[in-house]
């Protein structure tokens, strides 16, 4: 299985230029290749990595969505499929889950396309923080214990939590590169979430993360 990024929304949409629209079908949304050049240099981006728990409400555009996708958890080596950001044993055990206003969807990391999932503003389940709701953005990492061949029950969420830590550091020097605000949490209404998001019960959600403009002063 793939890797996934859901986006979480009140209608399913289709990304078309800068803006979301109502479709009829919850077809595959393809995202503009990312953008692997540019941003701050990394000891700069190191120097304004910080978390905030304030966000101003404005969508984020495409081009961002996918730099962020990419950044967090994309395949940077083609000819082997390997990622941004490391796994034990290259299981890639790690789905990405992206929860905004507007929808549900699964990020397939490979075809670099959102596919949708759900028709629902999930966004008051990513996280027990007020702030959750008004981010416009939460990334959801969830680990699929089914690709952890080899490791022993017991140390399988040690791994996955390591593992989705890794993400979320990529995701926070993304946005200390970009300008963005970020702040990730482990108090995430998981069972709930999980049933919204029709996980197995082999899935296990591991953090929430918030992406969005910083909220103006």
């Amino acid at each position: 299985m793939r890797s996934r990024l859901v986006v979480f929304a009140a209608s399913v949409s289709v990304l078309l230029g800068s803006t979301w629209v109502a479709a009829q079908s919850p077809a595959p949304i393809q995202l503009p290749a990312p953008q692997t050049e540019g941003g701050k240099p990394l000891m700069q981006a190191l120097a304004l990595r910080a978390t905030s728990r304030e966000f101003a409400p404005g969508p984020l555009p495409p081009q961002t969505l996918s730099n962020l996708l990419w950044a967090a958890w994309g395949i940077n080596r083609p000819d082997s499929g390997k990622r941004t950001a490391p796994s034990a044993r290259n299981w890639q055990e790690t789905d990405l889950y992206l929860v905004t206003a507007s929808g549900a969807y699964l990020y397939d990391a490979a075809a670099n396309r959102l596919v949708a999932v759900a028709a629902a503003d999930l966004r008051a389940l990513a996280g027990a923080q007020a702030f959750v709701k008004e981010a416009p953005v939460t990334l959801v990492f969830v680990a699929d214990t089914t690709r952890m061949k080899g490791a022993p029950p017991e140390m399988q969420q040690s791994y996955a939590w390591a593992d989705a830590a890794f993400i979320s550091q990529n995701v926070y020097l993304f946005c200390a590169s970009s300008g963005l605000a970020t702040g990730v949490r482990a108090m995430v209404d998981r069972l709930p979430l999980a049933k919204a998001l029709k996980l197995a019960p082999t899935q296990l959600i591991t953090l929430a993360q918030s992406v969005g403009y910083p909220k103006k002063q």
